[in-house]
């Protein structure tokens, strides 16, 4: 007998912890994670030195729950080809062991409580933001760019920017240049972080037959948008401080971390060995990242742009 076609049938033997595992692995903690640390990054570049616990809080978690409702959706969307790649074989909505109503229930009232406490909590711009991420995402990536265009990256990279500029917005309210820097900053960090992964997880792609830029236009182009994006990313991240948002030990950490990520994707035109690359293309975006998002935190100067602001148009 398949357990696959009889799901519940050890239930009873189950720990909660156990019955609850595949439920969390839907919500993709990994992605959860780094959204976290890039909300945060946003909320403290917007608050500066005013920290206002339950507004953070409601933000931190209201976005997290919307992000873990999107990557339940995909997971759901995504179940047909997951089933065509080694690395997302065994995920629940592969082998049956959940349902897609309860994951669709599931993945509802996390979306419902994510963006019943941005709303209620935070401004009317920042749940927008959520709704917009979470749109693009569940939307015009999983349903449909994911499998039918080169452009699902560039397209789907604006949905993981989203965080911090949610997180920007939660405190700010508006718009402004330091939101849309973010964005930029942000989507531009994707593109690379995005193609390395589909460099060492190649065959996945192309079993799968997902139109990444490595299976579709080959690993010699991707190498050439790795290193064009990642000069790009330096050179928006540095922009916050040119902008007045952050200080000086911002923009040198940016700069040292940005040059040493763009001196590694740089290696790729000599390298013999792709994947063991691109994995290092990979892991250094992480701490790059993360590194971006504490200095931002550290260093913010939105007093300072916010004066500045306030001169010039007065």
């Amino acid at each position: 007998m398949d357990h696959a076609q009889h799901p519940h049938q050890h239930d009873a033997e189950l720990s909660p912890q156990m019955a609850f595992k595949p439920y969390l692995l839907l919500t993709k903690p990994g992605i959860i994670f780094g959204n976290l640390v890039t909300v945060i990054g946003g909320y403290f570049l917007a608050a500066g030195g005013h920290f206002e616990p339950w507004l953070f809080l409601a933000t931190v978690l209201g976005t997290s729950l919307v992000v873990a409702s999107g990557c339940v959706f995909n997971n759901v969307i995504d179940r047909d080809i997951d089933g065509h790649m080694a690395r997302t074989r065994s995920r629940a909505m592969v082998t049956g062991e959940i349902s897609i109503p309860i994951a669709l229930l599931f993945g509802c009232l996390l979306g419902i409580v994510g963006f019943g406490l941005l709303a209620w909590m935070t401004t009317p711009l920042a749940t927008g933001f959520a709704a917009f991420g979470f749109a693009i995402y569940v939307g015009a990536y999983s349903l449909y760019l994911k499998r039918h265009s080169v452009y699902s990256t560039l397209i789907g990279s604006l949905s993981g920017a989203s965080p911090p500029v949610i997180g920007y917005c939660a405190v700010t309210g508006t718009f402004d240049l330091g939101a849309l820097l973010l964005l930029i900053i942000f989507s531009m960090w994707q593109m690379p972080h995005s193609y390395a992964i589909a460099i060492f997880r190649f065959d996945d792609y192309a079993s799968a037959s997902i139109p990444v830029l490595p299976v579709k236009h080959g690993i010699a182009v991707a190498k050439r948008h790795i290193v064009i994006y990642t000069v790009l990313f330096v050179i928006a991240s540095v922009m916050l401080s040119v902008a007045g948002y952050t200080g000086w030990a911002y923009a040198i950490v940016a700069v040292a971390v940005g040059g040493y990520w763009l001196s590694i994707t740089l290696r790729g035109f000599r390298t013999t060995n792709d994947q063991a690359w691109a994995r290092k293309v990979f892991g250094i975006s992480i701490v790059v990242v993360t590194a971006l998002s504490v200095m931002m935190s550290l260093d913010s100067r939105m007093p300072i742009a916010e004066s500045l602001l306030s001169l010039a148009s007065g």
